[in-house]
């Protein structure tokens, strides 16, 4: 049996617009509610610690102007930790976070970090939050991953994206392996970064993945066709790549 992907859309971009400028436009509650209204199954959203797109009040308003489930791409922080808890999103992402980088570069070493990240794992779960590590798609990582007791991984598919002829069916195979792995332990995979119309199918067809997140490319595509085009869109490239039997 097939079972639906789950299209979880990050808007941050649209807060990126939104600080350039100042005020309040454009919103990215607007922005979550078009994503609701068009069969999108998530809202990402990540606080970083400079506040250079979402902002703390974003949150609140995110979770009460759609039933999504919000998932809160976050760092390994007290302070973030502690906005977890206040808020109690359905499900919080752990990321690396450097205040340089424009963009998140890479994974997040679980295995490296595993004693700062114990009790943090630990904390968010005993809240009832749904616990994600963002990490590389690498046997040492999913294995800090299931130490850690998380029950969700969500790969990084940049070194994917970026990738070209066979080096891209190396990295493919290489996010396929890990998602067999991952589910094999007990751990849903997700995946997300760098994804397009263009690369999006072979990782949307991996059958242990449940849900890809996505976000610069479909607010950048946003401004020629609009929001609910973009999404549109890409959720039908994601179907038409792995057909479902089933809505689970």
């Amino acid at each position: 049996m097939t079972f639906r992907l789950r299209l979880g859309v990050n808007i941050d971009h649209v807060a990126t617009i939104r600080n350039a400028r100042g005020g309040e436009h454009p919103d990215p509650v607007r922005a979550a509610e078009v994503v609701a209204s068009v069969g999108g199954d998530g809202i990402t959203a990540h606080l970083r610690e400079d506040r250079r797109h979402i902002r703390d009040k974003d949150l609140v308003r995110i979770q009460a102007a759609t039933a999504l489930p919000l998932n809160l791409e976050m760092a390994a922080t007290d302070e973030m930790v502690e906005i977890a808890l206040r808020h109690r999103p359905q499900a919080a992402c752990i990321v690396p976070e450097r205040r340089e980088e424009r963009t998140t570069e890479g994974g997040l070493d679980a295995a490296g970090q595993h004693n700062r990240l114990a009790p943090i794992v630990s904390r968010l779960g005993d809240a009832g939050i749904r616990v994600s590590l963002f990490i590389a798609p690498e046997v040492r990582q999913l294995d800090a991953a299931l130490r850690l007791g998380a029950p969700v991984v969500e790969f990084h598919t940049g070194e994917y994206a970026h990738a070209e002829g066979e080096e891209r069916a190396v990295e493919l195979k290489r996010l396929a392996d890990m998602a067999a792995l991952a589910a094999k332990n007990g751990i849903e995979p997700h995946a997300g970064h760098g994804l397009t119309y263009d690369n999006v199918q072979p990782v949307a067809a991996i059958p242990q993945l449940a849900e890809l997140n996505i976000g610069h490319y479909l607010i950048g595509e946003a401004i020629f066709i609009g929001l609910e085009a973009s999404v549109r869109r890409m959720r039908e490239l994601m179907d038409a790549a792995r057909p479902s039997t089933s809505s689970g």
